[in-house]
């Protein structure tokens, strides 16, 4: 069965983790992704045999490259003339100083749709800035809203302005493609971590831009949504989700507390949001007289919303979790046998796939040349030049 990006060639100029989760996303549908890297392989973990990178980058082909020789470069754009996509995240100086910035690239090839993702965005007063992820955690608002109420601000435990970026923008060059298809045009496609990190406030922001009201932390608890948060049983927490008049009334008969339906500090959501320490405390009273499990089979069989709170091994452990195939096996060279996080979303057709495991350092070099239309004398002259 053809993967639904087979026939897309994507060069991947991307580091860290913004751009290249963005290739990821073409790369598990099948896309020929070429990866180029620098011809010094960087110490630690962003190495080739370190968890992240064999994570980050399944599904890929590696080449090195020096894009800062003039040869370097010229591969680039014969690469870039058979491309269909070019994905990159240097800071926005950078990359026209190479010469392998969207201008000079469509030049070569019209139809490419060119990816970037930055810091702060292309353009503006923030621009050479350079990006990470806890800054535009921090600039995005995320942080102050993340943690218990009068904790002070706290980042989110996974990368999320740099992921989220990442799925933003390959959401924009699948969108670019697609219109490609019309016009016969490629263009340039970018967004930033700070662009990503604002948009994934969503309700949060609309309660300051709609209302004017700017939201505090609120720690496990639901800014809104009550009662929704953790709550201790007799053997550790779980989460319940019981927002709405409805909800709340089959969570107290399920619990066995129906007195708490009518009672006057929770019998409307305002109540409830007035009184939700109380209400909490109320709830904790009743659920820790049994264990999380036992909860969890009550709750859900009433249909009120209830999970358990995992630590990451407990994640992949779960039944539904290795349904869905979050992990899925491959084989390393050297690694050997190993487990990769599968893909999140499935086409009932053509679904993505985990089709080989993430490359050595400059791996298909000569493989990749020679598909370039170089010669094997041509290739030993660009290793004496060290230009791969």
């Amino acid at each position: 069965m053809p993967l639904p990006l087979e026939g897309f060639t994507v060069i991947d100029l991307a580091r860290a983790r913004s751009g290249p989760t963005a290739v990821r996303q073409l790369a598990d549908m099948g896309a020929n992704v070429i990866k180029i890297e620098a011809r010094e392989e960087i110490e630690g973990d962003s190495t080739a045999l370190g968890f992240d990178f064999l994570n980050l980058h399944r599904n890929k082909r590696s080449m090195t490259l020096d894009l800062k020789h003039p040869r370097g470069v010229e591969v680039i754009k014969k690469l870039a003339a058979r491309a269909d996509v070019v994905i990159e995240n240097f800071r926005p100086d950078v990359k026209k100083r190479l010469g392998i910035d969207y201008e000079a690239l469509s030049k070569v090839n019209p139809r490419v749709v060119y990816g970037s993702i930055s810091g702060f965005g292309q353009t503006g007063p923030y621009a050479e800035r350079p990006g990470y992820d806890q800054i535009a955690q921090g600039m995005g608002g995320l942080m102050s809203i993340t943690g218990l109420p009068g904790q002070g601000p706290v980042r989110v435990g996974i990368p999320v302005a740099d992921l989220t970026a990442g799925l933003f923008l390959a959401q924009g060059i699948l969108v670019a493609l697609l219109e490609r298809e019309r016009s016969g045009q490629g263009q340039w496609v970018h967004t930033s971590l700070l662009q990503a990190m604002v948009t994934m406030l969503d309700f949060q922001a609309a309660r300051w831009l709609v209302d004017g009201e700017i939201a505090p932390q609120a720690g496990n608890d639901h800014p809104t949504g009550i009662p929704t948060g953790v709550f201790t049983t007799s053997d550790g927490h779980i989460n319940i989700a019981a927002s709405g008049q409805t909800m709340y009334r089959r969570l107290c008969t399920a619990i066995g507390a129906p007195e708490l339906i009518d009672d006057p500090r929770f019998k409307t959501l305002g109540d409830r949001s007035k009184n939700r320490k109380q209400m909490n405390a109320e709830l904790d009273r009743v659920l820790v007289k049994k264990t999380s499990a036992a909860w969890i089979e009550i709750l859900n069989k009433a249909s009120v919303p209830t999970g358990p709170i995992y630590n990451i091994q407990q994640v992949f452990e779960d039944p539904q979790v290795k349904h869905n195939g979050l992990a899925q096996p491959v084989r390393h060279p050297e690694r050997g046998e190993m487990l990769v996080q599968g893909l999140p979303a499935t086409l009932s057709r053509t679904p993505g796939a985990i089709r080989r495991a993430a490359p050595i350092h400059g791996e298909h070099t000569d493989e990749i040349l020679r598909e370039l239309g170089y010669s094997t004398d041509e290739i030993g002259v660009l290793r004496k030049e060290a230009v791969v």
